[in-house]
């Protein structure tokens, strides 16, 4: 699979140089005013929760948060994207957070130009409007306006920092195709069961049939991947009932999530 290319970084308007000098803990307050606003935080249980402030302190330590377009975040903000970045690593840990140095947010929906050269050479270019971004090796990107829409509704399947940190995830191995970094015997399973599962699912979105899950997850291996971990968080059922196979993967990966009782927490096994 084709990994994310490198572009030319835009240019920030404002830095939070604080954020380099955030020490390893947060405020008691704010920590609880971030689990307060994050429905998904509310429903972790207290170890995890314990767990969640830890590698939220040290991503506020290690990244730097840069607001761009005009966007005025404080501290409780930055202590909420941490949180929310942070959310899929509660069980693979600090590793999560290698390779990389910068989230950057835009105030909504923002726009990148994308090249192509067909196989005739012909050069092709165009727009995207996205809500999230994640570049191999780079800054990871969010629009603020519609992370607040994901805490609004949190049942609906939705969670775009989580969706591209499951891309930061996904690179750790070298290679973003859908499989993250595992166990050689786990590794091999997971590819197995997911392609499967793609493939069925890219089947039913080709054919024009319903799906409950989105069909951007059709797109790549790499978006399945991403998009089910949305699910994973925000719509575990859901994702129970279309892609059992898949959920399992993710249960034994992420853990339990939050507020779902239908498994027991995991932790990734070290070997």
């Amino acid at each position: 699979m084709a990994q994310f290319p490198a572009r030319h970084v835009p240019l920030i308007e404002r830095m939070w140089g604080w954020l380099r000098r955030t020490p390893r803990t947060i405020d008691p307050a704010l920590w609880q005013q971030a689990c307060q606003r994050g429905p998904w935080l509310q429903a972790l249980d207290a170890p995890r929760r314990e767990r969640l402030a830890a590698l939220s302190a040290r991503f506020l330590h290690e990244k730097t948060i840069s607001p761009v377009g005009g966007l005025q975040l404080d501290q409780a903000d930055g202590v909420l994207l941490a949180a929310l970045c942070c959310l899929p690593l509660l069980e693979l840990g600090e590793i999560g957070l290698r390779g990389w140095s910068q989230l950057i947010v835009y105030p909504d929906a923002f726009r990148v130009q994308r090249s192509h050269v067909d196989a005739a050479g012909v050069l092709h270019e165009w727009d995207d409007e996205l809500i999230g971004e994640s570049w191999d090796s780079g800054p990871l990107i969010l629009s603020w306006a519609d992370i607040q829409a994901d805490i609004a509704d949190p049942h609906a399947g939705y969670c775009v920092a989580v969706h591209e940190m499951a891309h930061k995830i996904d690179a750790l191995d070298g290679a973003i195709d859908g499989t993250p970094p595992l166990p050689r015997t786990w590794q091999k399973q997971w590819a197995a069961d997911f392609q499967a599962a793609y493939d069925g699912f890219c089947a039913r979105v080709d054919a024009g049939r319903p799906t409950r899950i989105d069909p951007y997850a059709a797109e790549a291996p790499e978006e399945f991947f991403a998009v089910a971990t949305e699910y994973h968080f925000s719509a575990p059922d859901l994702l129970e009932q279309e892609l059992p196979t898949v959920a399992a993967h993710l249960r034994r990966f992420y853990g339990a999530p939050p507020g779902f009782a239908g498994t027991d927490q995991r932790s990734v096994p070290t070997g």
